[in-house]
Formats: C-alpha cells, structure tokens, sequence
C-alpha cells in the first residue's frame, strides 16, 4: 500500500543538556517552560489566534503558544498536533510540550503541533471555554466544541503559514481533555481527516475522592449518540484498567455510545500501569506504540518505526570509564544517576559531552532523546546491567 503524506493531530524529564537554545520564562510560568528548547526536533513556538465560545455563548479571540516539532529537510512532512489534557490549576500549566510522543512520531516523518488551548498558562484568566459545569450535570459539548474549533484554527495556520506541513491529510489525537477534542474533532468530519486516537477521553473526576467514578457519565455517552456526520473516519481508543479518573466499565460505554452514533472505534483496555492509568500515554509507550503503529499503518500514515538496536559489550558493574569521554561531569552522572537508577535504565552520551539518563517505560529512547535535544550525535552508552554498542 502506498503510504500518505499525513497530518497528524495528536493528543507532556531531560538531562545532560548542552549548548541549547532556551525560550524566556516569564515569572510563574510551569518548570516545563524553563527546559531548553530541542535543537535536534527543531522545536519552535508560533502563535495562532483563535476564537471559541463558552457554554454561556460568550466569545473570545486571543493567540496560543503552538509548540512545533519536525524532522531534518524541506518536506513538506505530515503533522501531528498533540491535545493536551486539563490541569486542577491551569493558570501553572504550561506550554504543552509532549516531546517523547513528538520523538517517536519525528522518527516516523512527521511534523509534531501542540497547542496550549486558550484559558490555560498565559491566557489563564475569567474566561474559561472548558468549564463544562458541576459534576453531576456537566455540559460536555461546548468546551469539546471549543477546543475541536482550535484544533482546526492549528491545522490552517500549518496550511496557510507553514511550507514544511503537507495539511492535506491529518489525524487527530489527544490525552483526557485532548482525548474529548479528538472526537469532537472526528464528529465534524474537516477536510483532510483520516483518523483519530484516544487516549482517555472521559467526563472529568475526583480521583481522590471518588476513584473511577467520572462526572455525569451518561451525560458524556449521550454527546455521542446524537446525529452525525457520516461516514466517520477510524478511531483508535486506548484506556488503562486502573484510570482512577474513567475507572474500567464506562469507558466500555462510552465506545459503545460513540459506535450506535455512526462512529467507527477500535478499543484497547490495558492492565494497569503506574499508579494512575489515566497517565498512560505518558508512562507506557512500550505497550502503546505497537497499537499505534498498526492503526497508523492501516491509515497509510508515516513510515515505520525503526525500534534502537544495540548489543552488550561488557558489565556496568565494571564501570568501563576508559570508554566514555573524558568528561568529569558525565562520569560522574553515569556513577550517581545511572548506575543507582532502577530497571529498566539507559544511559547515553554525546560527541561533545552531552548525555541522557532515563528510568522506566522506554528508557532507551528516552535517554537518547535527552542526549541529542543538544544538537549533538549521540550513541547509547548502557542499558540496564551491560554496556552496549548501538547498531546501525
């Protein structure tokens, strides 16, 4: 099959930085906004205006930070723009920033968008087009509404401003609040869509008080059963058994609800993971990204993921410092925070000595990610108990 330049809207630690570029942090603003930007994603910011209403009919034009990843070359390369969920206080959260989502999707040829949607971060403030009401009669559709209408405000700025976007085919994706905006996005059927992922859309909670029990379920099930338009393109839904926000039974219904309303939904209930699987798209790449490579495949979007290959070439227990540069700032990094770190761990260094040092899901990855956000080359050193050799 022959594969589609696509544009794909999607649904955020580093170490070992050298050389970056940073982005001024206002006073206040989110840690995540203080982090150098990523030379090697050549991560940028546009502002895009907007204009959205809220469930009162009130309407408000304001620009949004949209962060942008993309591979090396001209292009013009697919896109995805990642929607972000909702913070308790959203006034501190920051620009959206999901660079090892944006990472893998690079590696797969595409261009990466993240807007952080208006009443959040710098446009914090009164107005608030998300407010869906109190827990036991929330409104689920105008903040959906108004976060679809700025997804769509994202993908014309990358077809009217931005050469590198081939906008002509995109798919949209999001995680909680984002996951909401994916199918309100799908519903409206723009021009272009080719598909959608899920990643815990649900009806807002209160995890701590009432675990996996969400705000007006029925409620939320019901916005998908009205009219729509059709045919829809394909969804990809993926929950985590121990959501403390969704629980396990509803978003089962939610899927059901969606599909009786002309939708079309494939559905993936994943063992727990972590703490909270409402998380999950943030701490279980390893079980995520072979879904999301299926269902990318059956859309003809990107090229194939290519997973890092290496193989052991002696012990850490060993040290092998005469292997790693001579850089007393990476020894030491590599003595204190890699070989105390917990499995599974990688550990990586750059030409010009940078490194990353990440454990847990995707570790390898992400160490080499934090390593090169610099701009260097960098190679794996590590992983787990063996110095490694990466392979070509």
């Amino acid at each position: 099959m022959k594969t589609l330049r696509v544009l794909v809207l999607v649904a955020a630690g580093l170490a070992g930085l050298a050389h970056a570029q940073t982005e001024p942090a206002p006073s206040g603003r989110a840690p995540s906004d203080r982090i150098p930007l990523a030379v090697d994603l050549q991560e940028r910011i546009e502002q895009v205006t907007v204009t959205v209403k809220d469930r009162w009919g009130r309407e408000q034009t304001k620009a949004i930070p949209v962060t942008v990843y993309r591979p090396p070359g001209e292009g013009p390369f697919p896109l995805v723009v990642f929607n972000h969920g909702r913070a308790v206080d959203r006034s501190t959260q920051g620009r959206s920033r999901p660079e090892h989502l944006a990472r893998y999707l690079v590696h797969k040829g595409l261009v990466v968008m993240a807007p952080t949607r208006l009443g959040y971060g710098d446009t914090y403030g009164k107005f608030d087009p998300e407010d869906s009401g109190p827990c036991e009669r929330k409104d689920h559709a105008p903040a959906a509404q108004a976060a679809a209408d700025q997804v769509l405000a994202t993908v014309a700025f990358a077809r009217q401003r931005l050469p590198f976007v081939d906008a002509g085919h995109w798919v949209v994706m999001g995680a909680s609040m984002g996951a909401n905006t994916t199918l309100a996005t799908v519903r409206l059927k723009p021009e272009g869509l080719l598909g959608g992922v899920n990643f815990g859309a649900g009806s807002g909670a209160n995890p701590a008080l009432r675990p996996g029990q969400p705000c007006s379920p029925d409620r939320f099930a019901q916005q998908w059963y009205g009219p729509a338009i059709t045919p829809q393109v394909p969804t990809l839904w993926l929950y985590w058994q121990n959501d403390l926000y969704n629980g396990a039974e509803w978003p089962q219904r939610w899927q059901q609800a969606w599909v009786q309303g002309g939708g079309q939904a494939e559905f993936h209930a994943l063992s727990a993971v972590g703490s909270d699987g409402h998380g999950g798209v943030f701490i279980d790449m390893n079980r995520w990204v072979p879904l999301m490579e299926a269902f990318l495949a059956r859309l003809g979007v990107g090229s194939a993921y290519a997973p890092l290959r290496y193989r052991p070439v002696a012990a850490t227990d060993t040290g092998k410092p005469d292997l790693l540069p001579a850089n007393e700032a990476l020894r030491q990094a590599y003595s204190d925070r890699f070989l105390t770190a917990a499995l599974p761990r990688a550990f990586a260094v750059g030409d010009q000595g940078a490194f990353g040092v990440f454990s847990g899901d995707w570790a390898e990855g992400r160490a080499l990610g934090l390593c090169q956000r610099s701009g260097q080359s960098c190679r794996l050193y590590a992983v787990n108990h063996d110095v490694v050799e990466q392979l070509p």
